[in-house]
């Protein structure tokens, strides 16, 4: 069975955003080391979503969702040195960062969700 998964898809249409982002930076631009960390992480919220989706245990999912939500957190920083530094035009920053905000505030819930449902299992 396939069920949506509005973050999953979310960091998904994002990720495709950042690799398009980094072919603009590294052939236009020819920037290659921020873009690469900012490939790196951009690309890793999803991927740490769908190990997640994977997961074998509440704790094991508990930590990929968490390790999304860093790197969501990273990815914002790369962001904002990216267009700090001149390689990335303020449009540009406004769409991505607002993605990536709001996919951090997806997993944060998330987050919070399961510790919550966590916290209500070992309290009885």
């Amino acid at each position: 069975m396939n069920k949506t998964n509005p973050a999953y898809e979310k960091a998904y249409a994002f990720a495709i955003r950042i690799v398009n982002v980094y072919k603009y930076l590294s052939h236009e631009k020819r920037e290659f080391v921020l873009s690469k960390q900012l490939l790196r992480s951009g690309t890793s919220i999803g991927a740490n979503l769908a190990e997640a989706n994977g997961a074998i245990s509440d704790a094991d999912f508990s930590a990929k969702v968490s390790i999304s939500y860093k790197e969501s957190q990273e990815t914002k920083y790369w962001l904002n040195l990216i267009k700090d530094t001149g390689y990335l035009n303020v449009n540009s920053f406004e769409g991505l960062f607002a993605n990536v905000d709001e996919l951090a505030a997806i997993l944060f819930a998330i987050l919070k969700k399961t510790r919550i449902n966590k916290n209500k299992h070992t309290d009885k």
